[in-house]
């Protein structure tokens, strides 16, 4: 039987995989990276997520190798905890945490202490705190022993790091740098004025520290590299001045023999400098995007540059790239909606700039970029250029449609409405045709016709023009066949009403209606003919949002108000059938069934409704879903149908919802709302087994039932041996051998045979003993129950053999007979 629980709202993918430094293994084979809740394990030659490193209730904020053992890391979390973890099994080992302070984003492991860095409540620093970590065998041990180390550092985890080996630690902030000694227990601090003679900013953005020599490399914001010598003595040191970068320096690291420096920024090219020959330096340039960190990996024979675009660049010897990790691309806002490729069912929407991107989020993984604008971009503050503003599919996915628009300033608006067709050889989408200035203004709407017995596919865009334009496919082919072409798209119709905007448009399933919202009218129409064939009214506030029903629903016709209004028309009467007063930042419905969702902003978070347009109740509720509006979310059709579940999550069987959460100081997480897990209850009748004594619940029956009394005579078999807690809590790589092992184990559950021999000896001597009391007490009720007729006595062999039917074990039979 299956007992339920409460539906879940899960963190599915598209966290930040750049958030911070990534660390390379000391045999090159694994990557490691702090994403969002969890510490993601990839692999450096196949690019793919080996696991998944979860248990942190907060944002991880650093990762990092154990220095005593290479198959162990740790990872300290903003939930105030540092874990320690066997990566290559994913296996948590220790968790490690202090509720007196609250873990900030950065944190690096010494010989005997972890230094994370801390925020006070009511003093606007940071400080450097040493914790020491306990040596003990359990699992959860709390850290105590606290000891400040450097107040007032930057809360940058580039600008604190460790030096030749651990003896002191260099820290900048602002046009301050200072060097704390260990041993001496001593820090020395040095200023540079705030800008240098040729106008560049001094401001230090990283710092890296020679892994031999006494030799600190600070970068710059206005490019420059200084090189720290002799900062052991406050008076005496000196600084030399590397420059390529034209911007600011992102991240620096030296190779681990230290021969080389490693520096890169928004040029998107690495920097190789020799050491104590800065003027020999190489470039590997192109990489796509800013640099935000770079690792090498211990033995050198790896670098690793994060990217600004949530990427990680895997290079071999600043040779040539070997493996790209592409994460979920953000940029400045997600100006298309969130869309479901209907042949990969992948996740589609805006990517890099001029870009869609197409992205798994069973693998958490971008599976590839199209080209929409087709133009180089140009990383240039302030420049204008072309960006994906609106996209949209057919039913089929044979269709996308796109819209790129520019504005420059005292220039018109740029638009283009392109067409795009699969592709069945290469799998992707080709260009099919290009509309320039498709509509005189910006398009506001756009939508396909989805229904599956059309005859013609059929596209509507509408325009702050005033108008809406119908876009329909060419289908004589003897046309396009004799030009040599394919087919392709033109106008159909142009449709207004009034001289009004309108605002969105959305075709009913079965293609036979479509809703065009002029303002605050709503105008319905007939494709077939394009007649006009009603209008609907409502207050004087433009409808946002507009949304046909489905299946049993399909009378009604749902839109959003700038009022905060939610209302509902019956297309039949033509007239309001209800409406609600509510604050809706977005208004979906499923396609597979008649529900509809509604994310409500209110008090600072988002309340989540399903529903069904004919049923006044909704069919599930959950408040303050997230923080902040949510203005972007699709049903995902699922691939099989959930069977079994209950009636408050049977809305999630068909589809899945997914909504991206709003921009906040972390990257916005992909979320989806998941059925509750099943949990196996085992029921009390089912017969007691070695299986079920070990992995089952255990609970006496309480019936005093002669036939359940017998099963307890029944030797106990052990339940918490030294074999079983060695198989189920010791970490894999860590325990003896299988052979060892697999004998404890099973001598454990087996019985003892000497034991078993001396019962059965002991049985059969009382049997002999008490032969003739057997015989008198079995006689007696048989003689009284016959009426004074004489039983035939029984013999030896038979009361033998009763004696063994009475040890039987029946304890199956009453779970035979209440099933």
């Amino acid at each position: 039987m299956v007992e339920h629980g409460d539906i879940r709202v899960v963190h599915r993918g598209g966290s930040k995989i750049n958030f911070r430094e990534p660390v390379i293994t000391h045999d090159s084979r694994y990557l490691l990276c702090a994403s969002g809740e969890c510490v993601k394990v990839f692999s450096t030659s196949t690019e793919e997520c080996i696991h998944d490193l979860r248990g942190h209730t907060g944002l991880v904020t650093g990762v990092l190798l154990k220095p005593s053992n290479h198959l162990q890391v740790y990872s300290c979390s903003a939930d105030g905890t540092v874990r320690l973890w066997d990566y290559t099994d994913g296996i948590l080992i220790k968790v490690q945490l202090d509720s007196c302070i609250v873990f900030a984003p950065v944190f690096a492991v010494s010989v005997i202490a972890v230094i994370i860095l801390v925020w006070k409540a009511g003093h606007n620093l940071f400080q450097l705190v040493a914790v020491d970590l306990p040596q003990s065998g359990d699992q959860l041990v709390e850290a105590r022993e606290l000891s400040a180390v450097l107040s007032d550092v930057s809360s940058n985890p580039a600008a604190i790091v460790f030096g030749r080996g651990g003896e002191y630690i260099a820290s900048a902030n602002g046009l301050h740098l200072e060097v704390y000694f260990f041993k001496k227990q001593k820090s020395y601090r040095f200023s540079l004025k705030e800008d240098n003679k040729k106008g560049g900013k001094n401001t230090v953005t990283c710092v890296a520290c020679h892994p031999k020599d006494d030799c600190i490399a600070t970068g710059h914001e206005d490019g420059k590299i200084r090189l720290w010598r002799n900062f052991n003595h406050k008076k005496e040191y000196t600084y030399s001045t590397l420059h390529w970068h034209h911007s600011a320096v992102s991240s620096l690291c030296f190779t681990p023999e230290g021969t080389n420096l490693l520096s890169g920024g928004m040029e998107s090219v690495l920097v190789q400098w020799r050491y104590n020959q800065e003027s020999e330096r190489d470039f590997l340039p192109r990489l796509g995007s800013a640099i935000t960190h770079i690792t090498v990996s211990p033995d050198g024979a790896l670098f690793c540059t994060s990217h600004s675009d949530n990427k990680i660049t895997i290079i071999q010897s600043c040779v040539k790239v070997s493996a790209v990790i592409q994460g979920l691309v953000k940029g400045e806002s997600v100006r298309t909606d969130m869309m479901v490729d209907p042949r990969s069912k992948s996740l589609v929407l805006n990517g890099k700039p001029g870009h869609l991107q197409f992205y798994s989020l069973p693998r958490d993984k971008l599976l590839y970029n199209l080209d929409i604008v087709q133009q180089e971009y140009i990383h240039e503050s302030g420049l204008e250029q072309f960006e994906v503003v609106k996209a949209a599919f057919d039913a089929s996915g044979s269709w996308l449609a796109t819209v790129e628009e520019r504005k420059q300033k005292d220039a018109e608006l740029e638009l283009n409405l392109k067409l795009w067709a699969f592709d069945e050889q290469t799998q992707s989408f080709v260009l099919n045709t290009t509309i320039s200035a498709p509509h005189e203004a910006r398009i506001t709407a756009m939508c396909f016709c989805h229904a599956t017995d059309s005859q013609t596919t059929m596209l509507v865009s509408t325009s702050k023009d005033g108008h809406f334009k119908a876009w329909q496919l060419v289908s004589d082919r003897a046309l396009y066949r004799k030009a040599e072409f394919g087919p392709s798209w033109s106008c159909d119709f142009v449709g207004a009403y009034h001289g009004l905007v309108p605002e969105c448009c959305c075709f009913s399933a079965d293609g036979s209606l479509l809703a065009v919202s002029f303002q605050e009218v709503v105008t319905v129409w007939s494709p077939a003919s394009w007649e006009l064939l009603t209008t609907l009214s409502q207050p004087p506030k433009a409808v946002r949002d507009l949304c046909f029903g489905r299946l049993s629903c399909s009378k009604y016709l749902l839109g959003t108000t700038a009022n905060n209004l939610l209302c509902c028309w019956n297309l039949l009467t033509c007239s309001l059938e209800w409406s609600t007063s509510m604050d809706i930042s977005l208004l979906l419905a499923d396609p597979l069934t008649e529900n509809m969702a509604a994310f409500c902003c209110q008090a600072g978070s988002t309340d989540l409704f399903v529903f069904k347009p004919s049923e006044p109740r909704p069919v599930f509720s959950q408040k303050a879903v997230c923080s902040g509006k949510v203005t972007r979310a699709v049903f995902a059709p699922r691939e099989e149908m959930l069977e079994s579940c209950e009636e408050s999550s049977q809305w999630l069987n068909h589809s899945q919802l997914y909504f991206l959460t709003p921009d906040l100081p972390v990257f916005p997480d992909i979320v989806i709302f998941l059925p509750p897990p099943f949990k196996l209850v085992i029921d009390d009748s089912v017969a007691m087994t070695p299986f079920y004594l070990l992995l089952g619940k255990h609970r006496q029956q309480e019936d005093a039932d002669p036939l359940s009394g017998l099963s307890a005579e029944r030797r106990p078999l052990p339940q918490c041996s030294v074999a079983i807690k060695e198989l189920l809590q010791t970490p894999a790589h860590v325990l003896p051998s299988t052979s060892f092992l697999c004998s404890m184990f099973v001598q454990s559950l087996l019985i003892s045979e000497t034991k078993h021999v001396e019962e059965e000896m002991e049985s059969e001597k009382e049997e002999e003993d008490s032969e003739g009391e057997m015989e008198s007490s079995t006689q007696r009720p048989e003689q009284a129950s016959l009426g004074g007729q004489a039983a035939p006595a029984l013999t030896k062999a038979q009361l033998r053999e009763l004696k063994r039917v009475k040890k039987l074990d029946h304890s199956w039979f009453p779970g035979l007979l209440h099933s």
